[in-house]
């Protein structure tokens, strides 16, 4: 019989079709992914293509001059940015009523690795760990920027997902404006430490741990797992032990953890669903929560696995097509194989 739960996080309720019966390796996504060459002349990411991009902001490099080969991770604007840095932020109203601001902001992509045919779930954990060390290094950067309100850090991977450069890559947007869904997400945070005392996704990982049926991986420092209430099937969640508002907290020791685990999440996805379109975010506290107790950063990486339809726009509630229980159980039995050098 179908199911109907609720996301203790923030209080959405979803749907849960089980009625399907489907068994989870049948959401595999076609063949399973080839080799692909190690650069690509036409891809504006690959090493060598460095004027098809704008300056870069920030770069690993060893000892090579900016904009040019010798780099192992580069971070440059956005050519078709959401958001600029120029100007103020000022609010206007037409009829004062309907409002509007100045578009003042950032938005940068973070070139993960020179190659081509690496991908996050593929490349060295060394490199992994690099790209986690950017997003703190430019999140970092661009908090102190006053008209800064958040920082969102994401990833589209595959078509579906909204990515349009076949190359890895994670992209950063920092807004003048709080959005929707990060201040509902922390309010929910608010509502439950006031009623309990206690911070939500502690509480939510300590159930998760105990209950063990939807856990995948964890490490020393941080713990992944597949939500009581998913969106999509094989949605999963990287959470740290030891709790904090503000992604930017993160130590160097958390930074290698997160690498590991988050390589070993995305192998699986690579393997055992060959290599689905994904979404991935890192949920963190606004600028103005980021010191209060209640609320605690997490990564939530979301398969592209059903399209979303008339009834999820209709209603806002999303339909999945299995229980975690079972994706999660899929997921624990892939081995994760060492990346090639």
């Amino acid at each position: 019989m179908p199911e109907l739960r609720q996301d203790p996080a923030c209080g959405e309720w979803i749907v849960i079709s089980t009625e399907r019966g489907l068994r989870p390796e049948l959401f595999r996504s076609g063949e399973k992914p080839g080799l692909r060459a190690r650069h690509c002349p036409a891809c504006p990411f690959c090493e060598g293509n460095e004027s098809e991009t704008l300056p870069e902001v920030w770069a690993l490099r060893s000892g090579t001059p900016p904009n040019g080969p010798g780099w192992r991770l580069r971070v440059v604007p956005n050519k078709f940015a959401a958001l600029v840095p120029r100007g103020d932020f000022r609010r206007h109203s037409e009829l004062n009523f309907f409002r509007k601001a100045e578009g003042v902001g950032y938005h940068e992509v973070i070139i993960e690795t020179p190659r081509h045919d690496l991908d996050l779930g593929t490349m060295p954990e060394a490199d992994v760990e690099a790209v986690v060390r950017a997003y703190r290094a430019r999140h970092a950067e661009l908090r102190l920027d006053p008209r800064v309100e958040a920082v969102i850090i994401f990833r589209n991977h595959g078509k579906s997902a909204g990515t349009s450069v076949d190359h890895a890559h994670s992209q950063l947007i920092a807004t003048p404006v709080v959005p929707n869904l990060v201040r509902e997400r922390y309010e929910a945070a608010v509502s439950y430490y006031d009623d309990t005392g206690r911070v939500l996704l502690a509480d939510i990982l300590e159930k998760e741990l105990e209950m063990g049926s939807r856990v995948v991986d964890e490490n020393d420092a941080f713990a992944a797992f597949q939500p009581f209430a998913p969106r999509q099937p094989f949605e999963t969640w990287i959470v740290p032990r030891s709790m904090a508002p503000s992604f930017a907290s993160i130590t160097d020791a958390q930074c290698r953890s997160l690498a590991k685990i988050l390589r070993r999440t995305l192998y699986r996805l690579y393997t055992g669903l060959n290599d689905p379109d994904y979404n991935l975010v890192i949920h963190t506290a606004s600028l103005r929560d980021e010191n209060q107790p209640y609320y605690a950063w997490h990564l939530q990486v979301l398969p592209h696995i059903t399209t979303p339809a008339g009834f999820e726009i209709g209603s806002g509630m999303y339909i999945s097509t299995m229980l975690p229980e079972q994706t999660a159980a899929y997921m624990r039995k892939i081995e994760v194989a060492e990346a090639p050098s």
